[in-house]
């Protein structure tokens, strides 16, 4: 099109050039009169340069718009759970260990073995301790012989200071060491009590059934007393520790059902009530431990496994009677503003805002937003780490939208 409007121009032009040949000949010759010959003149002349000048200018270049993958959002219509990873722990696990220190002579359990109450787990050399208690053992009898005759004394003398055979300052010297060696029995006998406990603390005894799941001192080793030997994990209730964000703090209570899945039983589920929740976040990870009670374990369930347990979400606002929506986004359309989850939208004037989101939900490909977008909100799936806010772009849709399948 501009081609052909240069070329009529051109022809113009020409034409012009003849005209104002033919007017500057038509002066000489003398024909006509000479304003009007000179009106003719300029009249060509103007429109030859108008024609030129708007051949020489060239259209502006459109802007090229970024392009970028966004859909709409849509709600999910199944209920917002929260699937975070999990161990299974015993509820009660305690360290066995020996009362007093010595030389481990034998263990009778190993990692992994099942004991009962009262099984014996180790013992100790015993050699010192039996010499001990055998050294109690004969001062307790010296001092019950000590004892025995200071009360028949006693008796010998009470009944000579009736017939008033003896002074009474004799008969009270001989109370004092009645009363002396009564207190010298008690003491070796206390101490024998002592030394004989001591010799059966050498023998290591499991209080309560369960699980060895640690091995903390091997035989031959020198142990102190209160040193751990073994982890004993009871037997009983098994609980499902869970590390939880603070996000998905607030939709967590007490008594709250959950649904655990351990893959190693090949994705069996089972259920679960939350019984505890930590009031203080790790100082390092700024995450919340949650304990769930397994509730009717199978004898597959092992200690250590791993699992991924869900529940579902109870949202403060739902006690006011507000709802919450959820939105599946696929991982890609997560941006972060500072430290914080965000996304991009797409307003309608085509530029872009950065919107602060929260996630209750990350999966393999996939995260739960349950907060921050309303449907129809145009989400950028693609691209969001080359673009900026205010930027305007051009939404195209996915190339594979089997790539975004949740």
């Amino acid at each position: 099109m501009i081609l052909q409007v240069c070329r009529r121009t051109l022809s113009l032009s020409s034409l012009g050039s003849r005209l104002s040949s033919f007017s500057w000949s038509f002066k000489l010759r003398g024909s006509g009169p000479l304003p009007a010959r000179r009106t003719l003149a300029w009249s060509l002349g103007v429109v030859a340069v108008v024609a030129l000048s708007a051949c020489g200018k060239k259209e502006a270049p459109a802007v090229a718009l970024r392009p970028v993958v966004a859909m709409a959002a849509v709600a999910d219509t199944h209920t917002v759970q929260s699937s975070l990873p999990a161990t299974i722990e015993a509820r009660y696990s305690t360290p066995l260990s020996f009362r007093v220190g010595g030389k481990i002579i034998e263990r009778r359990v190993r990692l992994g073995d099942s004991v009962k109450a009262g099984e014996i787990v180790a013992k100790l050399d015993p050699a010192d301790n039996a010499k001990s208690a055998a050294s109690t053992a004969a001062q307790l009898s010296a001092a019950q012989h000590q004892l025995t005759y200071a009360e028949q004394q006693l008796t010998r003398d009470r009944a000579q200071a009736q017939e008033n055979l003896i002074a009474r300052a004799q008969l009270e010297q001989t109370e004092n060491v009645y009363a002396a060696a009564l207190a010298q029995r008690n003491q070796a006998q206390a101490q024998a009590a002592l030394s004989a406990d001591q010799l059966k603390y050498t023998t290591l005894v499991a209080d309560r059934g369960g699980v060895i799941t640690a091995e903390q001192a091997d035989t031959g080793q020198n142990v102190s007393a209160g040193q751990a030997v073994y982890n004993l994990a009871w037997s009983g209730d098994i609980d499902v520790v869970a590390d939880v964000p603070e996000t998905t703090l607030g939709s967590l209570a007490v008594g709250q059902k959950a649904s655990v899945k351990l893959a190693a039983l090949g994705g069996k589920q089972f259920a679960a009530r939350v019984r505890e929740v930590s009031p203080a976040a790790d100082p390092q990870s700024r995450t919340y431990r949650v304990r769930m009670t397994l509730e009717a374990p199978t004898p597959e369930v092992r200690l250590g496994m791993t699992a991924d347990v869900a529940f579902a979400q109870v949202p403060a606002s739902e006690a006011s009677g507000a709802s919450r929506e959820a939105f599946t986004l696929p991982s890609t359309a997560l941006f972060h503003a500072g430290k914080l989850p965000a996304v991009w939208i797409v307003k309608a004037d085509g530029s872009l805002e950065l919107r602060r989101v929260d996630v209750s939900r990350y999966g393999e490909r996939t995260v739960t937003v349950s907060n921050g977008i309303t449907p129809g909100d145009r989400v950028v799936w693609q691209g969001v780490h080359t673009v900026s806010a205010g930027e305007k772009v051009r939404v195209v849709a996915p190339l594979h939208p089997e790539d975004f399948a949740s």
